[in-house]
């Protein structure tokens, strides 16, 4: 049986701005995949429309982003880059993989596409926030440079976790 890379190296892989449905199809594959892998009730999906719909009312091309993966024309992730409060810090918001394209480093070159605008873009640190069960993601974020600068106790979608926050700069 073919593995995912192998899969993913004969596919057609696209990193490409949102069209029309994107920002919805993001929504509900968060809620959905969060729900399946963690348990995470709907107070996590009604989080992530939040931020999505910020990030389009708020959009300003220079200084927010979002790519939406494509393997062989079927959405398979996503990562959005965003304004905070301070001037030269970005945030890394809505990164997830579908879990049949996951392990090829797809997840990683989404993180690294999103680290390459915001230095273009003239911000000089990157920050992320997201919760200890998330292992893989944490992972990623650890060998791309970020390390975890704040940690406290939630209760979260329904669970006790972790809720922490990363950075790096760029």
């Amino acid at each position: 049986m073919p593995s995912v890379r192998d899969l993913l190296a004969r596919s057609t892989v696209v990193l490409r701005e949102p069209r029309p449905g994107d920002i919805g199809w993001v929504v509900h594959r968060h809620g959905v995949l969060y729900n399946l892998e963690y348990g995470w009730d709907w107070t996590f999906e009604a989080l992530v429309a939040k931020v999505a719909a910020e990030f389009v009312d708020t959009f300003e091309p220079s200084r927010d982003y979002c790519r939406i993966a494509e393997v062989d024309n079927r959405v398979v992730g996503s990562a959005f880059v965003v304004r905070t409060d301070v001037p030269d810090v970005a945030k890394l918001r809505l990164v997830y993989v579908e879990p049949g394209t996951r392990g090829a480093g797809l997840g990683r070159r989404l993180v690294e596409d999103c680290l390459a605008f915001a230095r273009g873009a003239g911000y000089r640190r990157m920050t992320l926030w997201t919760n200890d069960p998330l292992i893989a993601a944490r992972g990623l974020y650890q060998r791309l440079g970020f390390a975890m600068t704040a940690s406290q106790p939630v209760i979260a979608f329904g669970y006790k976790m972790m809720s922490e926050t990363w950075e790096r700069d760029l």
